[in-house]
């Protein structure tokens, strides 16, 4: 689907009042030339890299001593070092607002709803952080939590990370080894649980898997129970080493806040990759590069502005936690949702942006596709007024769902499709809301980042697929690996290919209109006849069938050669006959190529992800060829891979 005009324009008064705007406006006197248009600001970004961010610092109020020196060894990648002068606190940057007004908002389903000014938000943050100190916890130990997307993991969050502790984080869902194969890596020394969580409107609880998780964590000095379906004091009264959250903090008096300020570099975050391939990577992240990443991307590419109201949808498992907490910072309200998006039906987000006047509706591409697949047109139900931008992400939002955006849920809408991952924790391209939207297209590469396509030998394109890179160092690059001293697996994970290069996996074309296109995942891609296909340039044509719910599509060695083989899940009292593959097949050649329309088309039950959603086609891959899946505890459904063994139409 390619069209001759955008499906939206931003208007004068939208551009003329978008942060960005006024970020240029400061950028050209730093660089003493007119920027006149956002590539003119990018490629000024990528250039001076000093002045750059040194500007984000200033214009986002970052909160800190910056120091001298702004970029060493600017060159080296790894090895680039941002602020190496600076001093500065994480916490101390979000808790920036004070008083009545709601600094988070909560829905857990439609279980229980909460709000907590700025004042209380600072109060229990305050309990927290004195509760911590007490029990001993310093600057550099691992706070781990097991939680729901509930204001107490935010809390406990900025406690931490006001004591220079470092935050991990996965959702109550996972299982006990997909917990032990992130938290026994780290070792933590407290350990943060839900009594059980809610989802589908059935309450789960997680009282067993908590204790048995800290009976193969040793370090853990203190472990929280925290009440969320009204059973945290049984709960921890049966679990060794834990107290009920709410009476452990009783006994201390909210008072001022101390925040310690540490390197730019010091260790904030350790996120973890969700693949299938081996025990999962702990990708430690700086204070200072995600927060002014952060910053950047929410005031100058979501236009966030104080008093804003932002929502994504997302677990604790998943980066995109991370990224919506940092809007704290750009003084946003944090709405703030945990449990499933289709309980009890797929309005329940729409009523939420309606009911607290969304301002930004973060969500997945999958969403999208469900909610216009079950025929729900949210511009006839609902206001929706104050929602400017509807963003989506992880995975490519297909053709068809930009225009649904705009058919079915607002017409006057910013749609940002961005993409970036748990390895930058942020976004290497993304929305601009200054610029058009044109369907099927991440409309740039984000501020400050190097951004190239490139082929198989190193050469850069300007039409045509390739490897998506970055060419220059950025403050968001992981510190490094844990339990990695010399730093070989962080360098063989984004810098063997291209030496001093970051090449990030992603299989990437740019257009027409200075946008790019990701195609999925470069170690996921086909390669029938010696062709790079992107598995996402099947999914939009196939998707775009009402017989089809979804579908995964693997490459299969065959011959001494690559064959396509697409699986689909098919919608209630659809049968795959001959009639439906033909349908799909001719879908495919005229949608995409001939080289795109699979050898073999197999109906599912059920597709394998990952607990963030991401369809996993390794983990089918390999199942496929007879080879073991070595992390089946990151899927969030592992029982769906016996769908994909000993297929008798893949034998022959």
């Amino acid at each position: 689907m390619r069209a001759a005009e955008p499906l939206w324009r931003p208007s004068e008064t939208r551009k003329n009042e978008a942060p960005v705007s006024a970020f240029a406006r400061r950028a050209e006197k730093l660089a003493g030339r007119s920027l006149p248009d956002y590539d003119a600001l990018h490629a000024w970004s990528v250039e001076d890299r000093e002045a750059f961010w040194s500007l984000v610092w200033d214009f986002c109020g970052v909160i800190g001593d910056r120091g001298e020196r702004i970029l060493v060894d600017g060159k080296r990648m790894p090895g680039a070092s941002f602020f190496p002068d600076a001093r500065l606190n994480f916490a101390e940057n979000l808790l920036r607002g004070s008083g009545n007004g709601d600094a988070v908002v909560f829905r857990g389903e439609d279980k229980v709803e909460r709000r907590l000014s700025w004042d209380a938000l600072r109060a229990q943050v305050s309990r927290l952080q004195q509760l911590f100190r007490d029990r001993g916890l310093k600057a550099g130990d691992r706070v781990a939590a097991m939680m729901p997307n509930m204001p107490e993991t935010l809390a406990a969050m900025l406690a931490a990370t006001s004591l220079g502790a470092v935050w991990s984080s996965c959702s109550p869902d996972f299982g006990i080894q997909g917990v032990l194969d992130r938290f026994g890596q780290i070792e933590p020394a407290v350990f943060i649980a839900p009594d059980g969580y809610w989802y589908g409107g059935k309450a789960f609880d997680v009282s067993d898997k908590t204790a048995t998780v800290l009976d193969k964590l040793p370090g853990v000095k203190l472990a929280l129970i925290v009440d969320y379906l009204g059973n945290a004091q049984e709960a921890a009264a049966k679990i060794d080493r834990a107290e009920a959250y709410d009476e452990a903090v009783a006994g201390y008096e909210a008072g001022e806040l101390a925040f310690e300020r540490f390197p730019f570099s010091h260790p904030l975050y350790i996120l973890f990759s969700s693949g299938t391939t081996g025990i999962p990577k702990c990708i430690v992240h700086s204070a200072g590069g995600t927060l002014l990443q952060h910053v950047k991307e929410h005031r100058l590419h979501a236009g966030l502005k104080p008093g804003d109201r932002l929502f994504y949808f997302t677990t604790c498992g998943w980066m995109m936690w991370n990224w919506l907490m940092s809007g704290l910072a750009s003084e946003a309200t944090l709405l703030l949702y945990d449990g499933s998006p289709f309980h009890p039906d797929g309005n329940v987000l729409f009523d939420y942006a309606d009911a607290e006047g969304m301002t930004y509706f973060g969500t997945s591409a999958k969403f999208i596709d469900a909610v216009r697949k079950v025929g729900l047109k949210p511009m006839e139900s609902h206001d929706l007024s104050t929602v400017e931008t509807i963003s989506s992400t992880g995975s490519p939002l297909a053709p068809e769902n930009f225009a649904f955006v705009y058919e079915g849920i607002k017409k006057d809408v910013h749609l940002a499709s961005i993409s970036g991952g748990t390895d930058i924790v942020s976004c290497f391209v993304l929305g601009v809301p200054t610029l058009p939207v044109w369907v099927g297209e991440i409309q740039a590469a984000g501020l400050g980042m190097a951004v190239e396509v490139w082929d198989d030998e190193g050469r850069p394109l300007e039409k045509g697929k390739g490897e998506l890179v970055c060419t220059r160092a950025f403050p968001a690059m992981p510190i490094g690996f844990w339990n990695d001293p010399e730093g070989e697996k962080y360098h063989a994970a984004y810098f063997d290919r291209f030496d001093n290069v970051w090449c990030h996996g992603d299989f990437a074309e740019w257009t027409e209109h200075g946008g790019i296109v990701i195609h999925g995942r470069s170690d996921a891609t086909l390669n029938p006849g010696g062709v790079r296909i992107g598995t996402a340039e099947i999914y939009n044509q196939v998707e775009q069938l009402p017989e089809i719910l979804e579908a995964i599509c693997i490459g299969q060695e065959w011959e001494d050669d690559v064959r396509v083989v697409l699986f689909v899940r098919l919608a209630d009292g659809v049968t795959l006959d001959e009639a439906l593959e033909k349908t799909i097949r001719t879908k495919i050649r005229t949608g995409a190529s001939p080289r795109h329309v699979p050898a073999r088309i197999v109906a599912v039950a059920d597709i394998p992800r990952t607990k963030s959603g991401k369809i996993t086609e390794l983990a089918v891959r390999d199942i496929v060829h007879g080879r073991a899946v070595k992390n089946r505890e990151a899927l969030a459904n592992p029982e769906a891979l016996d769908l994909y063994r000993d297929i008798p139409e893949l034998s022959t």
